[in-house]
């Protein structure tokens, strides 16, 4: 889409996400996301789904309640502090109004992923099970519903609608794949979309697509094939295949007739002057293959793009012949409020927000995804490491290999034809035991090996890649060491020296997976400060028992202060860095956003991963300047602090002022006087030399920086508090409401010593409790909407849905007298 980063062009950026987020056309195809019913926990059995008893009547039990799809039965209790979350059964059931408009037509659930285990029945029948909680799959109920239907006093009963029930479950299972000793959630439910699809009795069950660029890159070949789905063997099948360019005019077609019992077309267009898919120009063909039986037509539309891509041995990355340092990140499927049953709208909203900051690259972490995020990475202009959730744990026995073997075929095979895919991921942190008894090397290596053969027989057109398994580094084509300078081990000082001798042990190396923690809101006037106690020299990867809060050499993931201004120092030193390193192919930064995983309860925000660069619910940490100021085009200031309400020191003391800014030069404003303007440069570490050491007023000070990018004037100012003098110990907690908006309060409170000072360094738990009419909106994994979370600067903030009533908060901490404030 014509490169609207350089433009600055929102607008189309809305568009190319709307047009990329729809699903391919599927004959006839709508979303089942209202009227369903759920149930958490098992039942005796399916009939218990389907009897007919009403509601309101003693014996319907047990009680289920309206849920809508996307749904996931983690919503909450995933980062709820005081329990394990829950894994196990859950059920859902609605009635359909099933209404075929094809002669002897197929009737399809089109499922884009549930978990972990699913069953479909059609009333009491069994019609279709499936293992796996990330690949998409679907479930042919036509002869259950003919059964069904045929039955009248069924039909009576249930007023002509067909009852469906599923039955998904995320029960703890070793010989199943993600681990659940891996840093997320093993989630569960009907967490993307269902799809109820009528197709003629041929339909198209999926094409593939190969791209090939010519050396001079005047022409390309599109190789494209057709798969059908032809469960009755109709004969006499007529196929038609439409290459479009762009701009939707046709290039070539092609068009034949099928004999009993082919199941597949494959033809090959030539293009000439092909318009070339890059992350600057996401430009997309499209293909329609039409199937015709029967005098009854079925089409499928598909985007894809021409590029090509390598990598350089013992060098780059390029893209079309030009070189391309990938600019990263990585991606859960897990937000605030829902886990995984993210929306569409909140997926476009996550993309758009990757790519307004630069993103050229991201990392799915650590399973196949969203077939909405594939396209919305295809027309944003956003290359892709993809991967099967062999994660963590060690190696199964048959069941086990036979699941990843079939997660890996139907990843490629459902993901084939996207041009912004480069890399299949073949596992991650494979050097990790803990699920079995034994930990065997040479079983790993030989499986590796196995999932890596597969991986080229199915697609010989991408690379394989693994992360942080040493003992597996030759078998793939790229490999991602554990490198964490500054966090888990050593200095970010480090960060270029490690990653280089990382180069030069492999012949193609990419870092995926760099940062560390940072709880939203907590700031530091001294953020380096326990660097002092950190050895270096020792390496910068990760070991057992980094991650832990407790215990083991001194670390900044342990001894560090968590603080926005320590990450946001740390960050801005790699990405200074690896604008200098040529024959860097490109990182991924770890995580885009903060996401709930099952072992790290004892974070700031329990149960959570806080690495992100935003939070759970969008909301930006200090850190996605950072990166915004490197990569972004688009011309953009931001001074440090919005989230830092009140400042500490001396009085008189110069204190930093850090915008961060891909402009050329800026200037400063404090209280309306001038510092003057400085001149970006990258390498002048930190914020690339736009810097200002100033004096601070107590009390309430005004910053402001106007920059230039050429005759473009970005500005940016914030309002702060400035205290001077020192606090002692925290003696008692204030309530108070700050903000009241629609239905929701905003309450914060603050730690203060016996003299009434904030302690603005303070760090203790603190539980919120309600009661009255309100509501607590707690258990959202965010530092503004968690029960019991740790203060940040002396402050924590909760909001309450007032549900136009009364309610009385409560917040208490260890050693502290309880606050109260009513409302």
């Amino acid at each position: 889409m014509n490169s609207y980063m350089r433009r600055g062009n929102y607008c189309v950026a809305v568009l190319c996400a709307l047009l990329a987020g729809l699903p391919a056309t599927a004959q006839q195809q709508v979303r089942l996301n209202e009227a369903w019913e759920f149930l958490k926990g098992d039942l005796g059995g399916v009939w218990e789904a389907v009897r007919p008893v009403g509601k309101g009547n003693p014996e319907s039990v047990p009680l289920w309640d309206s849920v809508t799809l996307p749904h996931c039965f983690n919503a909450t209790d995933a980062v709820d502090p005081d329990v394990n979350y829950y894994q196990g059964p859950g059920w859902y059931r609605t009635q359909l109004n099933i209404q075929n408009p094809y002669k002897n037509g197929r009737t399809l659930l089109h499922f884009e992923g549930s978990g972990q285990k699913t069953e479909v029945y059609v009333y009491t029948t069994l019609v279709a099970t499936h293992i796996g909680g990330y690949d998409e799959w679907q479930a042919d109920i036509t002869e259950a519903v003919a059964a069904f239907e045929a039955n009248p006093v069924y039909r009576k009963l249930f007023k002509g609608k067909v009852p469906v029930s599923i039955r998904a479950d995320n029960s703890r299972d070793l010989q199943l794949i993600p681990s659940n000793l891996s840093d997320f959630n093993v989630y569960g439910g009907i967490y993307r979309y269902l799809n109820l699809v009528y197709a003629p009795a041929v339909s198209v069950s999926h094409t593939r697509v190969n791209t090939q660029v010519a050396a001079d890159g005047k022409t390309a070949t599109v190789a494209a094939q057709a798969f059908l789905y032809n469960p009755q063997k109709q004969s006499a099948v007529a196929v038609t295949m439409v290459l479009k360019n762009p701009h939707g005019a046709v290039v070539q077609q092609s068009a034949v007739t099928l004999l009993p019992g082919d199941s597949t077309q494959a033809v090959t267009f030539t293009v000439k002057k092909p318009q070339l898919w890059s992350t600057d120009e996401p430009v997309l063909y499209t293909l329609e293959t039409s199937v015709t039986a029967d005098g009854q037509t079925a089409t499928l539309t598909e985007k894809t793009g021409i590029r090509s891509f390598g990598f350089a041995k013992k060098g780059p990355f390029f893209l079309n012949g030009k070189r391309l340092l990938l600019r990263g990140t990585h991606r859960h499927e897990d937000h605030a409020g829902v886990a995984a049953a993210m929306t569409e709208s909140m997926m476009r909203e996550e993309m758009i927000l990757m790519k307004e900051m630069g993103v050229n690259f991201i990392r799915l972490g650590h399973y196949q995804q969203s077939r909405i995020i594939l396209n919305l990475c295809d027309s944003l202009g956003i290359l892709v490491w993809e991967e099967i959730p062999w994660c963590r744990g060690g190696l199964g026995g048959d069941v086990y290999k036979a699941q990843a073997r079939r997660m890996l075929t139907n990843m490629i095979t459902q993901h084939f034809n996207h041009p912004s895919v480069i890399i299949w991921g073949l596992g991650n942190e494979n050097d990790w035991p803990g699920d079995f008894p034994e930990f065997d090397k040479e079983q790993i290596r030989a499986f590796m090996k196995e999932l890596n053969t597969l991986s080229h027989q199915l697609d010989t057109s991408r690379r394989t890649a693994i992360r942080r398994c040493d003992f597996c580094k030759d078998i793939v084509d790229v490999y991602a060491p554990s490198i964490w300078a500054g966090w888990y081990r050593g200095n970010y000082t480090e960060y270029k020296q490690v990653s280089e001798e990382e180069f030069n042990k492999v012949d193609h190396f990419l870092h995926a997976e760099w940062g560390g923690d940072s709880h939203a809101g907590r700031h530091s006037e001294n953020p380096d400060k326990a660097l002092q106690l950190i050895k270096t020299g020792g390496g910068a990867d990760e070991r057992a028992g980094d991650a832990s809060l407790f215990g083991g050499a001194a670390r900044i993931s342990k001894d560090g202060d968590w603080s926005e201004s320590y990450i946001c120092n740390l960050m801005d030193w790699h990405l200074k860095e690896q604008e200098a390193m040529p024959w860097l192919t490109g990182t991924a930064q770890w995580v885009f956003k903060d996401f709930s995983t099952p072992v790290r309860p004892d974070n700031p925000v329990p149960y959570m991963n806080q690495k992100g660069l935003v939070e759970r619910d969008f909301t930006k940490k200090e850190a996605y300047y950072v990166f915004q100021s490197y990569w972004s085009i688009t011309p953009m200031a931001h001074i440090y602090g919005h989230s830092w309400p009140t400042r500490w020191g001396n009085a008189g003391e110069l204190k930093m002022i850090k915008v961060y800014a891909n402009c050329e030069k800026a200037e400063l404003f404090v209280n309306g006087k001038s510092y003057g303007q400085r001149q970006r440069n990258s390498a002048d570490f930190p914020a690339a030399g736009l810097r200002w050491n100033v004096p601070l007023q107590e009390g309430e000070n005004w910053v402001q920086v106007v920059a230039y990018s050429g005759k473009t004037k970005v500005e940016d100012s914030l309002r702060f508090q400035y205290q001077t003098g020192t606090w002692a110990k925290p003696d008692n907690m204030h309530l108070h409401k700050i903000a009241e908006r629609e239905g929701v309060a905003t309450l914060e409170v603050t730690l203060k010593d016996a003299s009434g000072k904030i302690c603005l360094d303070a760090a203790n738990w603190v539980r919120f409790s309600l009661a009255g009419e309100g509501k607590l909106i707690d258990n959202q994994g965010t530092s503004s909407g968690s029960g019991l979370v740790q203060v940040y600067n002396g402050r924590a903030v909760i909001k309450v849905q007032t549900n136009g009533g009364k309610s009385t908060l409560a917040v208490t901490s260890k050693g502290l007298p309880t606050a109260f404030i009513q409302f």
